[in-house]
């Protein structure tokens, strides 16, 4: 069954024991999306907690992007294959928690595979490679052209307005500044049915009217996918932000960071030292659809390859951080965070501010735009991409 396996991939595929042995025998904590290992005696839990990240890949033969494009992103990709890794991550959170586990040919939960399925390479998927391509042309990007960071999260942004089922508010910030009160404004959303602000629905009964796609309710908070595009140097990263870069990966609202070198994109996941560990997109595999049944074979979507690692200073200063809070209370914590690891720097990463400054436009929270067509379908028309890109005119976009 293991050489049945190994068999559908197209790269080299490095087994367990092998990869285990490639980190060194030490007394260093592992830091993996807000979760710590102790590397001497937890390398078997390092290797789960790894592999049980979805993992995108280029992928070849899928269906042409916009009827005659490409039919496969191998060399064009990668940096959107790890804005879906990301974004996958803060999925798995929402639904199936951090502490979730995969174990290869083991069952999972509908919510794991229904997730899945917003990612495969099919224009009607919600954040296929066909919709992040063709929604890149309304950020001045062709399609088969490489994107950087900030342009993958503008267009995550604009994807999610057409996702009903994730619910997700996704919150870029500009200008190296997070506002509190632009996020708390976008997020909080009363219920349709109570009499005071602070009254809910118990979480069971969410989460039951979400998965049949109406509620009677709305939940008083809207899940946050926070991204923070920063430049952290001008050829290479400025030696005074590696602690700060390091504590990101420690906080449990940790999704990450999107970066690596110059049109060769990673998704990092965690930390060793000063050393980054991530999961690479640079290897082309085959286009998987759903099987007969609805499911989806998941053996190619999940890493057993030896996860890479470079040092930090060699990162291209063009990142984006990644953060999930599925309550408002991880906002607040994550706030606390910042406040006390981030901001006691002299020279800051990034600055969190209370209010929307002044000298800013107007914060307008995204909406999803007054059409009678789906997602899909809503992209195809390069008049209709203009339209929806109307609604950011006020942001600043830098790559």
């Amino acid at each position: 069954m293991e050489e049945m396996l190994l068999s559908k991939y197209e790269n080299q595929i490095t087994i367990f024991t092998e990869y285990l042995e490639e980190y060194p025998n030490t007394d260093e904590l592992v830091w993996i999306l807000g979760k710590q290992h102790l590397l001497k005696t937890e390398k078997s839990k390092l290797l789960s907690d790894i592999s049980a990240r979805l993992w995108f890949t280029y992928r070849r033969k899928f269906s042409p992007i916009g009827g005659t494009g490409p039919s496969s992103d191998a060399g064009w990709g990668c940096m959107l294959r790890c804005g879906q890794m990301m974004l996958a991550q803060a999925l798995i959170c929402r639904h199936l928690g951090r502490d979730w586990s995969w174990e290869k040919q083991k069952e999972q939960p509908k919510e794991y595979q229904r997730i899945l399925q917003c990612f495969l390479d099919r224009k009607d998927c919600c954040y296929s490679i066909h919709q992040m391509a063709q929604m890149g042309v309304g950020e001045g990007k062709s399609i088969g052209e490489w994107f950087g960071p900030n342009t993958v999260a503008q267009v995550l942004k604009k994807l999610a307005l057409f996702d009903e089922w994730n619910s997700l508010a996704v919150y870029v910030s500009m200008d190296n500044t997070v506002v509190i009160e632009d996020i708390k404004k976008m997020c909080r959303v009363l219920p349709l049915s109570a009499d005071t602000p602070g009254d809910r629905p118990p979480d069971s009964l969410t989460a039951s009217n979400e998965s049949r796609g109406t509620s009677a309710y709305c939940p008083a908070w809207k899940p946050l996918l926070l991204i923070v595009p920063l430049r952290l140097g001008i050829n290479q990263i400025n030696p005074v932000y590696v602690d700060a870069f390091k504590e990101c990966f420690k906080m449990p609202q940790s999704l990450g960071a999107l970066g690596g070198k110059p049109n060769n994109a990673y998704y990092f996941i965690g930390f060793l030292g000063d050393e980054l560990i991530f999961l690479d997109p640079h290897t082309t595999q085959t286009f998987v659809d759903t099987e007969e049944n609805g499911t989806v074979n998941d053996q190619t979507f999940h890493c057993l390859q030896s996860p890479q690692r470079m040092n930090i200073l060699n990162l291209d200063p063009s990142v984006a951080l990644g953060f999930f809070c599925k309550e408002e209370k991880d906002f607040d914590n994550w706030c606390s965070l910042v406040q006390k690891e981030i901001l006691k720097e002299n020279l800051r990463m990034f600055e969190l501010v209370q209010k929307h400054p002044s000298h800013w436009p107007p914060f307008i929270p995204p909406a999803k735009p007054e059409v009678t067509t789906t997602g899909a379908e809503f992209i195809d028309s390069n008049e209709q991409l203009e339209e929806l890109d109307l609604e950011e005119d006020f942001e600043i976009l830098s790559v």
